[in-house]
């Protein structure tokens, strides 16, 4: 029964982390609606898997991390340029489109999984996130340091965060449809929380404690 609380403490974390509206989240919406669920699914799978990758990094690898900071700051700093890049020409290209036509980060043919792998990878913030969130549990005897229990809180992020980006997927997809939202304001939408995840991602570095 504690090994399933365990699972279930990762899956409300996971989840509720993804609940703020993102670069990774709305990208999952844009997939459902301008191409199919089944694209959708193989990049939610994609982007848990890295996550899980850097939770278990951060679960068995805090010193690590901690003398490896050069690292994660060069990761932040080409997240800020790339999120930001991604940002102008998203709206560049949302303002010169007169037809419907696929988002910037989906025209293309990388298959979906691979998309959320990369996304997933450039998103080096999720490591303070979880280092916070592990040494809360830690320290409050939630979650205790062995073997069984990092794996089932392992699963549990993973399926939260899958759970959270499926949310995304069906809602964000009834929504645009319900409202009839053009493509152009969905790209529209897209480049302005690209830029915002820049301007948020720069902030931790420059002011923030990013590690």
């Amino acid at each position: 029964m504690h090994y399933f609380f365990i699972f279930w403490i990762g899956w409300l974390v996971s989840f509720l982390g993804q609940l703020p509206l993102g670069t990774m989240s709305i990208t999952s919406t844009q997939i459902a609606v301008q191409e199919n669920f089944k694209h959708a699914w193989r990049y939610a799978i994609g982007v848990a898997i890295v996550e899980i990758i850097y939770l278990r990094l951060t679960l068995f690898s805090v010193n690590w991390i901690m003398q490896h900071k050069l690292l994660f700051q060069v990761l932040g700093w080409l997240t800020v340029a790339v999120f930001l890049t991604l940002g102008i020409i998203s709206f560049v290209s949302a303002w010169k489109q007169e037809t419907e036509k696929k988002a910037l980060l989906l025209d293309n043919n990388l298959h979906r999984f691979l998309l959320g792998v990369s996304m997933s990878a450039l998103n080096p913030a999720q490591i303070p996130f979880w280092f916070i969130w592990s040494t809360y549990l830690l320290d409050n005897k939630v979650l205790l340091s062995n073997f069984t229990e990092f794996n089932f809180f392992t699963f549990g992020c993973g399926a939260g965060t899958i759970s959270g980006l499926a949310l995304y997927m069906y809602g964000g997809n009834w929504l645009i449809t319900k409202m009839n939202t053009s493509t152009k304001t969905l790209n529209s939408v897209m480049g302005g929380i690209f830029i915002i995840a820049a301007l948020a991602q720069l902030y931790r570095m420059i002011w923030g404690k990013f590690i």
